[in-house]
C-alpha cells in the first residue's frame, strides 16, 4: 500500500524499511499532521526508517475522538513512539508545539527506564521547563477562524482544495482548536531533564523564540546540548523547512546499532 503501510494507524511509514537499524520519529505541530514530513524521506540514509506519528482525530484516526489534555496526548504519543521505534535506536524530533511534546515523551520514557530516543531534537520551540507563556500562545484560542485558516494557509499546512471547500475548512478549524487547548494545558514537571543528547533548531527571525533560548535549554537537558540558528521565521523559509533533516547534527556512536 503506497506510502501507507501501517501496522497501526497510530503510525505512518512512508516507505516501510524494516531492516533500518535507526529511526527517525517525527511529532505534528499544532494543527498538522503528518504530511509535512513524508517529503523527508528522500533526506534520511537508507539505514534509517521515517516513522511519522499521528495523533487522534486525524488522517486514519479521524475515527478517534481528539485529546483533551496535554497529558492524555503525550502519554497517546509515548505509547505511539514506542511502536515506531520497534526496538531500535532512534532519533525523535518535534515542532514547535510538537518539540515540547517530543521532550516531555523523551523525559516520560527516560523516567521509566523505557526505551527513550539516543537523541532529541526540538524546532522552533522554546525551553519546556517555562510552560506556556503569553509569547508562546501562538495561534491564540481566541482568535477567529477566518485568521486560524490565514495562519495554516501561511506556512503551507493547507492546500487551495481544502481552503475552497467549506466543510474541509470547518474540520481543519476544529482541529486547530483542538491542538490549540490540549497546548495551553501543558505544565511542566518542575526538575524535570532529559539525558540524552538534545538539539535545538529556531529561526533567525521568529517572534516566538525567547532571545535567551540556549541558556534556557541547558536547564532542562543534563547530557550535550547543540543550538543551530537558521534562516527564517517560526517554520523557517520553505525551501529550508523542505530540507530540514540536513541540518541535523550527525548521528553518535550511542545511536548506532549495537
Amino acid at each position: 500500500m503506497s506510502g501507507q503501510l501501517l501496522q497501526d494507524a497510530r503510525v505512518v511509514r512512508p516507505a516501510p524499511r524494516p531492516d533500518a537499524d535507526h529511526a527517525l520519529v517525527c511529532l505534528a505541530f499544532c494543527g498538522g499532521g503528518t504530511g509535512p514530513y513524508r517529503n523527508w524521506l528522500d533526506l534520511v540514509e537508507e539505514s534509517t526508517e521515517l516513522a511519522l506519528v499521528c495523533y487522534p482525530g486525524r488522517e486514519g484516526r479521524f475515527a478517534e475522538p481528539f485529546a483533551t489534555t496535554w497529558d492524555e496526548l503525550a502519554e497517546d504519543a509515548a505509547e505511539s513512539v514506542l511502536g515506531a521505534a520497534d526496538g531500535r535506536p532512534y532519533t525523535l524530533f518535534g515542532h514547535s508545539m510538537g518539540g515540547w511534546m517530543a521532550y516531555d515523551v523523551a523525559a516520560r520514557l527516560e523516567a521509566r527506564g523505557a526505551h527513550a530516543p539516543a537523541r532529541l531534537i526540538v524546532s522552533s520551540c522554546n525551553a519546556a521547563d517555562r510552560g506556556v507563556t503569553e509569547r508562546d500562545r501562538f495561534p491564540r484560542i481566541e482568535d477567529a477562524d477566518g485568521r486560524l485558516l490565514e495562519w495554516m494557509r501561511e506556512i503551507g499546512l493547507l492546500p487551495e482544495y481544502v481552503l475552497a471547500d467549506a466543510d474541509l475548512s470547518e474540520m481543519a478549524v476544529e482541529l486547530m482548536r483542538a491542538d490549540i487547548v490540549v497546548r495551553d494545558s501543558y505544565r511542566p514537571t518542575p526538575g524535570a531533564s532529559v539525558g540524552m543528547p538534545v538539539q535545538v533548531l529556531y529561526g533567525e527571525d521568529d517572534a516566538v523564540i525567547e532571545p535567551a533560548v540556549a541558556e534556557q535549554w541547558a536547564r532542562c537537558v543534563r547530557g550535550e546540548l547543540r543550538v543551530d540558528r537558521l534562516p527564517g521565521g517560526h517554520f523557517y523559509h520553505q525551501r529550508l523547512w523542505e530540507s530540514l533533516p540536513e541540518h541535523f547534527a550527525p548521528r553518535g556512536p550511542r545511536e548506532e546499532k549495537s
